[in-house]
């Protein structure tokens, strides 16, 4: 096999990627051990390595901590977390904790609510529906990107210095694809069109959290010897 075939068999084999079906998320609230089990089951096929853990209960304490995860209702997850814990797991390959915060802020503000205008499974059904869509288009455009690197470096005669660095060049313009769409992302956190009034920064947390704690109980007054002797 060579390493153009290789590389093709890799491209293909991102159409079998699994993902977590609307259907497949159980109607039943789960507690943190079933949700952390169903969710290695359902994406055990986007492991790098198979003892790679997709989700930890720290992590979900931590996502819960930060904001991105409501509270859980007497410790058990709903339908609703579980399609929030899915949007994370996709985007914090990419987005930093605030960046992600400062999206979903808003998101579960308008739509983490029995009232809610648009429903978290409908919002998710639709998403799911367009990146099934864009995953046909996706490879397709790997497959140029890799007819285009093959065709650079043509001057260089050696084969192995060749096929070297046409390689490095399909990294190179995957790399530059998902900077040039991570940068496009950054811009919108930052310009608020989420609807959030005003990114959140790590001060931001520091303030909250100062606000957040407690004061400390004044200590009640003890009577000094000068007072005892009065007393007596």
């Amino acid at each position: 096999m060579t390493k153009e075939e290789y590389i093709k068999g890799l491209i293909d084999s991102l159409k079998d990627v699994k993902y977590i079906m609307p259907d497949d998320i159980p109607n039943i609230d789960l507690y943190m051990d079933q949700v952390t089990t169903f969710m290695d089951k359902h994406l055990k096929s986007s492991k790098r390595y198979s003892e790679d853990k997709l989700l930890t209960k720290t992590m979900i304490n931590n996502y819960t901590k930060n904001e991105l995860l409501p509270p859980p209702s007497r410790k058990k997850y709903t339908k609703e977390h579980m399609f929030l814990l899915i949007f994370i797991y996709y985007f914090k390959n990419i987005l930093s904790i605030n960046d992600i915060q400062s999206i979903f802020n808003p998101l579960t503000e308008r739509y983490y609510k029995d009232n809610a205008s648009v429903k978290l499974e409908t919002i998710y059904e639709e998403i799911f529906r367009l990146e099934k869509e864009q995953t046909d288009t996706l490879t397709k455009d790997m497959v140029r990107k890799m007819t285009k690197a093959k065709e650079s470096f043509a001057n260089v005669k050696n084969q192995e210095d060749h096929d070297f660095l046409t390689t490095f060049s399909f990294i190179s313009m995957l790399c530059f694809d998902v900077y040039m769409r991570k940068h496009m992302i950054e811009k919108m956190i930052d310009d608020s069109l989420m609807g959030t009034s005003k990114r959140v920064t790590p001060e931001d947390k520091v303030k909250k959290a100062a606000k957040q704690e407690k004061k400390p109980t004044p200590k009640a007054d003890t009577p000094n010897a000068e007072t005892s002797k009065n007393e007596e």
